[in-house]
């Protein structure tokens, strides 16, 4: 669980952690632990340690790494939530072996992960936001400000949203869109290839940008699987040309990806204190 406070959102979240870090020490009397890994969701900037902005959460730079190294008295490796679980497809799941890769999570948002040349690319922390790449200057108000936000059109969220808003039938997710897709449900049916559609176009520019090798897509959406990836594939080559055509693989390590990325950057860090090198 998530404890929210509204006058100190950022310290809440941090003592919970401090509170969790005792608890898991208590359980292995005479381990000795070098460093933990936090990573939260936003904009995040790896470099500084800080928490630039988390809507859900509350928080605009909020100094995450500092108050984490005081509260826990250990070595932080602090990282943002999606790209940790990218950093971990690229070294233990779907993405391994390609240099150049998107992770991206569809779940009830969008947001994505960029590795270039093996490495991950955060911009200052405002990298991978292909959630709110514009996708309908006429659509819907996004969360985030914005109007047409990829996110308001292909998140899962979005899909059963924009179903039961279409056909005044409520359902409990995009599993339930989908498996009405398939029973021949007409509105279902358009509002599953609007999602598909509009995230094929924002991959195509994806793709004439930065010509990833690979696009690994995690989250619930794909849990669809051959109902969202043959579909996407075939559209995203009907709009690619002399394009470097990425391969599109369903990721690998499922809910457990952001916690084992964190944990890397943790090992990483560790390692670097170790040997007295740059973490």
């Amino acid at each position: 669980p998530t404890p929210r406070d509204p006058a100190d959102p950022a310290g809440a979240i941090v003592a919970a952690l401090a509170g969790l870090a005792r608890k898991h020490l208590a359980e292995a009397p005479g381990a000795r632990v070098a460093a933990a890994g936090v990573s939260v969701p936003g904009l995040v900037d790896e470099r500084t340690g800080m928490g630039i902005f988390a809507s859900n959460l509350g928080w605009r730079d909020a100094p995450i790494r500092s108050l984490a190294e005081e509260a826990i008295r250990l070595p932080i490796a602090f990282g943002h939530d999606v790209r940790a679980a990218g950093d971990a497809e690229h070294r233990l799941g779907a993405a391994r072996g390609y240099g150049d890769v998107v992770v991206l999570a569809i779940g009830t948002g969008i947001a994505g992960s960029i590795v270039l040349g093996g490495r991950p690319y955060s911009g200052g922390g405002f990298a991978g936001e292909l959630g709110h790449a514009l996708s309908d200057p006429r659509g819907e108000r996004c969360a985030c400000g914005a109007v047409g936000c990829l996110e308001t059109i292909a998140s899962a969220g979005a899909i059963a949203r924009r179903y039961t808003a279409a056909s005044g039938t409520a359902v409990t997710g995009a599993r339930d869109v989908l498996a009405a897709a398939k029973a021949g449900d007409t509105v279902a049916e358009r509002v599953w290839d609007d999602a598909v559609e509009a995230l094929a176009e924002q991959l195509a520019r994806l793709v004439a940008m930065i010509a990833p090798e690979a696009v690994v897509i995690g989250g619930g959406l794909a849990q669809a699987g051959p109902a969202l990836f043959t579909p996407l594939g075939e559209r995203l080559d009907g709009l690619l040309s002399f394009h470097r055509r990425p391969a599109l693989v369903q990721a690998q390590l499922g809910d457990d990806a952001g916690l084992l990325g964190t944990a890397l950057a943790a090992r990483d860090l560790a390692s670097a204190l170790e040997t007295g090198g740059t973490p």
